[in-house]
């Protein structure tokens, strides 16, 4: 009786963690996208002093845009945590390790975020410190390569953390096996290339094409089937 009742505790937790990364699957995913629509539509393009005045002039609106960058990083190590606690029953060793990747790809992208804060001053110092803007030009381009590499190697933590998380997630069936293939064969994608960038980053644009489809859809009908149907587990059966 009173393993009866444990089981069906550790159960609720579980579907309670669940259904948590469902929501978080979504709301990173939004939150991203609206914080890389404002810094884009801030930016624009054109040179470094044209980028440099138009950032001045929405200075905060920038800023937002920036710290939505920011909770996207949070977010995702509590989606990181939220899954291990989900799959933990499945395999705890390898929904840790998956766990560990995810952690990692978060903390690289808070460097990434400071990398982007940095550029921030610099773009702004050129406004009102005086004609520095070349040497402030070569310092941000520094950040930029430095934010650019971080990002990278990030993408490859992510891709093997996502690669583990799906497939305990096929192995438990915990979710449709169709979905979690696709998440799968996704995340088998977006690592291979993104090492494939660090060979050829002159080609990002057209990889990034490539590898970002796949595992948008993947995330979205996952964390869309979590947060209304949560997880099946052996208590249902």
């Amino acid at each position: 009786m009173q393993s009866g009742i444990e089981n069906a505790e550790a159960t609720k937790t579980q579907r309670t963690y669940a259904r948590l990364a469902g929501y978080l699957f979504l709301g990173v995913i939004i939150v991203a996208f609206g914080g890389g629509f404002i810094l884009s539509h801030v930016a624009g393009s054109g040179s470094f002093a044209e980028t440099a005045k138009r950032i001045a002039a929405s200075e905060r609106l920038y800023r937002v845009g920036l710290s939505a960058a920011v909770i996207v990083s949070l977010g995702s190590a509590l989606l990181a945590f939220a899954l291990y606690a989900t799959l933990r029953p499945v395999n705890s060793l390898l929904a840790q390790l998956a766990m560990i990747f995810s952690l990692g790809d978060s903390f690289l992208a808070l460097v990434v975020r400071m990398c982007d804060f940095v550029r921030l001053h610099l773009y702004l110092s050129t406004q009102t410190v005086g004609p520095w803007t070349a040497d402030a030009q070569s310092l941000s381009d520094l950040m930029r390569s430095i934010g650019s590499i971080t990002e990278n190697i990030g993408g490859i933590s992510f891709g093997i953390g996502s690669l583990l998380f799906f497939c305990l997630f096929f192995k438990s069936k915990y979710i449709p096996r169709i979905l979690s293939g696709l998440g799968v064969a996704a995340a088998v994608i977006w690592v291979s290339v993104y090492f494939a960038n660090l060979v050829f980053p002159e080609r990002h644009a057209l990889f990034m094409v490539i590898c970002f489809p796949p595992m948008a859809l993947a995330d979205v009908l996952t964390g869309f089937y979590l947060m209304l149907f949560t997880v099946k587990t052996e208590v249902d059966v």
